[in-house]
């Protein structure tokens, strides 16, 4: 299902960069609805800076500190949750948060994200109400927010109005897997005029030349697939993962972190032996999320989890 590529970066003209490197530019307050103990409640907080998903990568390599990437799914269990969870997790250590536009046919995703993106859906989420929810939430997060959807909704959208949206609404990165590298180029230009750091993709079926095209093009960090495949929960991470942490080392002196089956602190501190300068884990979030009773009890199993997995990461 997934092609040996997936897609190209933003060009770094100087007004762009320095959009994607700037942070929101005036304090304002955030108003997240919540709900607790079941009561509503409602949520103060000044803006705070936000770097770069480059500018963030860059620095923790400085300090030889190591990402620690969760993604979780917009919509489920529903947006208020969503937004709680964007918190939770950016408290907990997040140094980049990744969030899934729900979409009816995730080719790239396996059960645990397919189920949460239907839930989504059913639950009326849609891609206004995500950016909606993200404008409400950016300003009181520390981590930068990429964005990952399918094209189609970007398409329809059109690329200059969408990449406009989700920059003004305080994303910083954008991840599209259904697209392949060559087929960039219109969705890379709109991301360069808005600030917004277009991330690609490398499997392990990526010839090593491609691999150094992608890794050219990549902005922010280059987003090795562990798996031939989909998305999900793995018992073990395949050890072939190894040796491409070092190809791309070869080819590329950006940061590279490792997606697409983590799931545990083990699995975490295998990938950083590695040499990866990145741990993203999503499968694991989203269901710890959305198979709890109880929106409050998903969100404690997704926190607990995300500390754990960040206590694993130096």
């Amino acid at each position: 299902l997934f092609k040996t590529s997936l897609k190209a970066q933003c060009s770094e003209g100087s007004a762009a960069k320095m959009q994607a490197l700037g942070c929101h530019g005036r304090a304002m307050q955030c108003r997240v609805a919540r709900k607790a103990a079941g009561r509503q409640v409602s949520c103060h907080a000044a803006a705070v800076a936000v770097k770069s998903v480059s500018g963030r990568m860059a620095e923790l390599k400085t300090q030889g500190k190591v990402a620690f990437i969760p993604f979780i799914v917009a919509g489920d269990p529903d947006l208020n949750t969503t937004a709680q969870a964007l918190l939770r997790l950016d408290k907990a250590g997040a140094d980049v948060i990744e969030l899934g536009v729900p979409y009816s046919d995730p080719l790239a995703d396996g059960p645990v994200i397919q189920g949460a993106a239907t839930r989504a859906l059913e639950q009326g989420t849609s891609l206004d109400k995500v950016i909606a929810m993200i404008s409400t939430v950016s300003p009181s997060l520390k981590a930068p927010l990429v964005l990952f959807t399918y094209f189609n909704p970007i398409l329809r959208r059109g690329m200059d109005k969408f990449c406009q949206q989700i920059a003004t609404a305080g994303v910083r990165g954008l991840l599209v897997p259904d697209i392949s590298l060559e087929d960039t180029v219109e969705i890379r230009a709109a991301c360069a005029k808005h600030g917004v750091e277009l991330i690609l993709l490398a499997t392990p079926t990526t010839p090593k030349a491609r691999m150094a095209k992608i890794a050219q093009a990549s902005q922010g960090f280059v987003y090795l697939v562990s798996v031939t495949g989909v998305t999900g929960v793995k018992a073990e991470m395949s050890t072939r993962v190894e040796g491409l942490v070092e190809l791309l080392h070869t080819v590329t002196d950006k940061s590279v972190a490792v997606g697409f089956g983590v799931s545990t602190p083990e699995h975490a501190k295998q990938i950083v032996s590695w040499g990866a300068e990145g741990v993203i884990c999503g499968s694991a979030l989203v269901r710890a999320l959305g198979d709890a009773k109880s929106p409050a009890e998903g969100l404690d199993a997704m926190e607990s989890l995300a500390r754990s997995l960040r206590a694993a990461i130096p």
